[in-house]
């Protein structure tokens, strides 16, 4: 977990037990240079903890909140209720094969936005919220076109040896 300098991007997940998932957006992070922090927090049994992180985190200058949460799955539409910055849920695993933390997550009322991505698709929340502070930051933005130009350059060479 990169905690230097102040975090651009807050990771909340309900239990360490999503760490297995949740690492795979802390790596991209980690790859694109931003600064981010990752812990524990219950929308259900740390409510108050949920609030004090949300709070530090704007205060530090956070731009984008990622919440990991599976089941009930309420943990993103708690951060969401907390902050006007964009938040990003990831629904996780679980007993029903997560569609049940899809549902949690992605069902949220009329004024209070969560943006979704897969169950357990933590790395494109975190290429997600990579997008929503490039838009301010040319370095960002340039790292992301690089990305995307290697992804491209991967499929075409496979495309490639297909062919051969």
């Amino acid at each position: 977990m990169n905690d230097k300098g102040s975090p651009r991007v807050l990771i909340l997940m309900g239990s360490d037990s999503d760490w297995p998932v949740v690492k795979a957006a802390c790596d991209l992070l980690e790859e694109f240079g931003v600064p981010h922090r990752a812990t524990v927090a219950s929308a259900h049994r740390t409510p108050e903890r949920v609030r004090e992180l949300v709070q530090e985190a704007e205060a530090a200058g956070a731009g984008v909140f990622i919440a990991a949460a599976g089941m009930a799955a309420h943990l993103a539409g708690a951060v969401a209720a907390l902050t006007y910055r964009p938040v990003i849920g990831v629904p996780l695993s679980s007993k029903m094969g997560g569609i049940d933390s899809l549902l949690s997550t992605a069902q949220m009322p009329n004024g209070v936005p969560v943006a979704t991505v897969a169950v357990d698709g933590a790395a494109n929340a975190a290429l997600l919220a990579v997008q929503i502070l490039a838009v301010g930051d040319p370095r960002l933005s340039q790292r992301l076109a690089e990305h995307k130009g290697r992804m491209r350059e991967t499929v075409l060479a496979k495309a490639a040896k297909l062919v051969k």
